[in-house]
């Protein structure tokens, strides 16, 4: 068997939609988990729809969240080049071999004849389509003579090639998500290969390319299945049929409600990123936020994509790469579309956040934390972050939600001061905060039986007491398990938090 050598063939139209990185991701967990090799290859001969940086921002993208390429543009390797534009010398030497064959012909035909021809064909009832039927009454090299057909080549007559597809053919290929797929070739038209300015079209570049690079399997979204046929029909007329890659289609990802594919539009209407990076259009200077810049973890990002359409036999939610790698198979992919949930984008952050080393984060947000004019150490900050990532989904949100570890409250929770605070509370918190520096030594589970302990002798309800405190200590509602933020800050800065909020609260309540 041959090694696994799979693609991902972007289009540098625009920024990549977060759907194509999970084409690549599976390209990618595929390749890894079978020992083969991914490629990059990018097909870019719509020279009319070509927009800079575009390329730049697809390796940037993919590097981002984990993606490695063993050959492409960035990398070289033994197929370079791997940008399309640079290969233009091939497909002509393989369309002409088409034509050579009889599986092609050069097709003179206007703007204005094409749209005659559709016109005609709707009027009665048919298919717009050029095919084995309406090319006979179009200007090609079929319906012309071999003098008129030089003639107007040497004349400089604008033309395309198109395949030659026969009448009445069945079309079958194995698609490894959706089983057998059989199209005739009645239903098909007779497709550009080579376009008019030198350019091949996507379906001719690609066929060659494929084989040229010794693709094993095509793992590609299921926009490009009505075109599969076409490409099998390539394969066979090439005389390929014994090295076509196996195809495999994924799903399209959903909008949030299910109803079509997710859009950068859908992202704008409801709030959230369609793209893994911030995306700038060079031309109307439109800025698209990005995954990265909005928070998220990379790991995250792989993670949501990965089971979206792709699943795991005991329905587990949590991966690294390393993990999805081991686990994934084609065999695991959904025919049917994926709904995109943006809370659930979140939620794969959180848990991510949850299991990211507490100094790296603290690292990560250490500039942040100190441009807010805090002087900390990295240790103390680790600490800090190891109670705090538990309450938000993004590493950015610590540093807004952990100020209190640095600095004295300036305000209290006024609902909490209105519904939970009075005399007997103060006079107890007034008396605990006088026994805390004697707990230095003490865990946190200590201190608060030691707590609760005092609160009994004096008659008061331990329950009563734990939000007061919290305020006392943070100014805040909510936050961090209360006890272990209390230890954190260390008994002696608790204790006058705790006597600066009663006096605080005494004169303004």
């Amino acid at each position: 068997m041959s090694k696994v050598r799979v693609r991902f063939a972007p289009s540098p139209t625009g920024p990549l939609h977060i759907g194509g990185v999970r084409t690549a991701l599976f390209n990618y967990l595929f390749a890894r988990q079978q020992g083969g090799d991914m490629i990059l290859r990018v097909e870019d001969t719509d020279q009319g729809r070509f927009v800079p940086g575009a390329e730049q921002y697809i390796i940037d993208s993919l590097t981002w969240v984990g993606i490695r390429f063993d050959e492409g543009t960035h990398v070289g390797g033994p197929c370079a080049p791997y940008r399309q534009s640079e290969r233009k010398s091939m497909y002509r030497a393989y369309a002409d071999q088409l034509l050579a064959s009889g599986h092609a012909y050069y097709a003179f035909d206007t703007a204005e004849d094409l749209e005659e021809m559709r016109e005609k064909l709707k009027a009665g009832g048919m298919a717009p389509q050029y095919d084995a039927v309406s090319r006979m009454s179009m200007k090609n090299s079929l319906t012309l003579s071999e003098d008129e057909v030089k003639k107007k080549i040497d004349a400089g007559e604008p033309y395309v090639i198109r395949i030659k597809l026969p009448r009445k053919e069945e079309v079958r290929f194995h698609d490894l998500i959706r089983g057998w797929v059989v199209v005739q070739t009645s239903a098909m038209d007779d497709k550009v290969l080579f376009k008019s300015d030198g350019m091949p079209t996507y379906h001719l570049a690609n066929v060659v390319d494929d084989y040229a690079m010794k693709i094993t399997h095509v793992i590609r979204g299921e926009e490009w299945l009505p075109s599969a046929p076409l490409h099998v029909m390539l394969y066979k007329f090439f005389g390929w049929e014994d090295v076509m890659p196996k195809f495999a289609h994924l799903p399209l990802i959903l909008k949030p409600d299910g109803n079509g594919k997710l859009s950068k539009r859908d992202g704008d209407r409801l709030g959230f990123p369609v793209f893994p990076l911030e995306w700038k259009d060079p031309e109307t200077g439109d800025v698209s936020s990005g995954y990265r810049e909005r928070g998220y973890e990379p790991e995250a990002v792989v993670n949501m994509l990965a089971l979206l359409g792709w699943h795991t036999s005991d329905n587990r939610e949590i991966f690294n790469m390393d993990e999805l790698i081991q686990l994934f198979t084609i065999e695991k992919i959904s025919k049917n579309g994926a709904k995109f949930d943006p809370e659930k984008a979140r939620w794969f952050n959180h848990q991510h956040l949850l299991h990211k080393d507490n100094r790296l984060i603290a690292e990560s947000i250490m500039p942040s934390i100190l441009s807010k004019g805090v002087q900390t150490n990295i240790d103390y900050l680790e600490k800090v972050v190891g109670l705090i990532k538990e309450k938000v989904s993004f590493k950015h949100e610590i540093a807004d939600k952990c100020m209190f570890f640095f600095r004295n409250p300036e305000s209290y929770d006024p609902q909490v001061i209105a519904k939970k605070w009075n005399a007997q509370v103060a006079a107890f918190l007034v008396k605990f905060a006088d026994a805390l520096p004697g707990m230095e030594s003490a865990s946190a589970e200590e201190i608060e039986q030691a707590m609760k302990a005092m609160a009994q002798e004096e008659g008061v309800n331990p329950g009563s007491l734990m939000q007061p405190l919290r305020v006392a200590l943070s100014g805040e509602a909510g936050g961090p398990p209360l006890f272990d933020m209390l230890k954190l800050l260390g008994t002696a800065s608790a204790a006058e938090r705790i006597r600066a909020a009663v006096r605080h609260i005494s004169k303004t309540a």
